[in-house]
């Protein structure tokens, strides 16, 4: 009798085990560029599944070299989630490359993402953002507010379309991507023997130099630089991170419809998680209205916009390349004729530009971080990171 229950028990604890593994592989394998939108994609996929980061926290995503482990995540992704080629232009081929098979999401390019021009002068100022870019249809996101029946999503009512991907006219090239019937198993990316070592992604000797912004024409306040057409900072605009909740929500049950109403309600709660975050960011910042500062590079225009705070400057343009002589000098300038209060520096760039930036005035300093580097990764970085920004910059001033 014992021994007949002795099967028994080990027959359902591996029919358990069994079905345990069987939901576990069929979870989307996803992969994400930076720590934020990671962040966002985590708080989607809470209870779910866990999506791999791409950029580890600390290095800057405007140059990097990929690990074999992150080059293998790519690979074996069902989904990509990434800002796009604005902001890592290295990265497009390797997406291409590696995650051919996968439905890849550039949130910058979203029908709904506020997308704002690269300000290429050193001071800025008072903001116009009547140019903005909003595609049309992002500023009547009332019905939004309620998901819990999927009805207001016209673009996820009917998630077979989803494979071709209309919205997104620049994945249009993955025709590859239209049905995943090789993604369940994928049995083609067990053995990644080619892969293992990645030398041709451990070293991006042609983009860690960034030999193409070296040169520069010495033109105060207007180095040139090759970048793409749109600030790519658009995550730090908490009204761009609400509206890739719902596309994020999408795209997973796209793959996953079994958990669909899981994706979307994790999606609700976390834009409702934003809406008191922006409460408590206005009334931070509200403190301190009226005193000025000027940012490491500039990447925070977005921040700016939603709150209305303007940055009176910035050291670096937006993708982070050195300034010229030229620069720095019409930056020092500013601060010693209008009196800045704060100079912002980044943890992952060179402290030593500050310090020639604020010899000989009495400006104060501080730092801004817009990629959370110091923050554990997962779905509360995101609200963490856009809460430290504005204390950092209240507490500076």
């Amino acid at each position: 009798m014992e021994t007949l229950m002795s099967r028994k028990l080990f027959t359902l604890s591996l029919t358990a085990t069994l079905m345990g593994g069987t939901a576990y592989a069929d979870t989307p394998q996803v992969a994400v560029d930076i720590a934020p939108v990671h962040s966002l994609v985590a708080r989607v996929m809470d209870g779910v599944g866990t999506p791999d980061l791409i950029i580890q926290p600390g290095a800057s995503p405007h140059e990097y070299s990929l690990r074999p482990s992150e080059a293998a995540a790519l690979q074996n992704s069902d989904l990509v989630f990434w800002i796009g080629s604005d902001l890592t232009p290295w990265l497009t081929d390797t997406i291409e490359t590696l995650a051919k098979n996968a439905s890849v999401t550039s949130l910058l390019d979203l029908d709904g993402t506020v997308q704002l021009d690269f300000r290429e002068s050193a001071l800025f100022e008072v903001h116009d953002h009547d140019d903005h870019d909003d595609h049309d249809d992002h500023d009547d996101h009332d019905d939004h507010e309620d998901h819990d029946d999927h009805d207001d999503h016209d673009d996820h009512d009917d998630h077979e379309d989803h494979d071709d991907h209309d919205d997104h006219d620049d994945h249009d090239d993955h025709d590859d991507h239209d049905d995943h019937d090789d993604h369940d198993d994928h049995e083609d990316h067990d053995d990644h023997d080619d892969h293992d070592d990645h030398d041709d992604h451990d070293d991006h000797d042609d983009h860690d130099d960034h030999e193409d912004h070296d040169d520069h024409d010495g033109t105060a306040g207007h180095d040139k630089h090759d970048h793409g057409d749109h600030d790519p900072h658009a995550w730090l605009s908490p009204k761009n991170a609400m509206t890739w909740l719902n596309v994020i929500a999408g795209q997973l049950s796209a793959v996953d419809p079994d958990n669909a109403g899981a994706y979307f309600a994790n999606a609700a709660a976390g834009r409702t998680e934003i809406e008191s975050l922006i409460g408590e960011v206005t009334a931070t910042l509200d403190g301190v209205r009226g005193g000025s500062f000027i940012v490491f590079h500039d990447a925070y225009q977005y921040f700016e916009m939603d709150f209305n705070f303007p940055a009176s400057g910035a050291i670096s343009v937006s993708d982070a390349s050195d300034p010229s002589p030229a620069r720095i000098t019409e930056i020092r300038d500013r601060i010693a004729q209008q009196g800045i209060d704060c100079v912002l520096a980044e943890p992952q760039f060179n402290p030593d530009l500050i310090a020639t930036v604020l010899d000989g005035t009495n400006a104060q300093t501080g730092i801004l971080d817009p990629l959370g580097s110091d923050l554990e990764p997962g779905s509360s970085l995101y609200p963490e990171l856009i809460r430290n920004l504005s204390t950092a910059l209240a507490s500076c001033m």
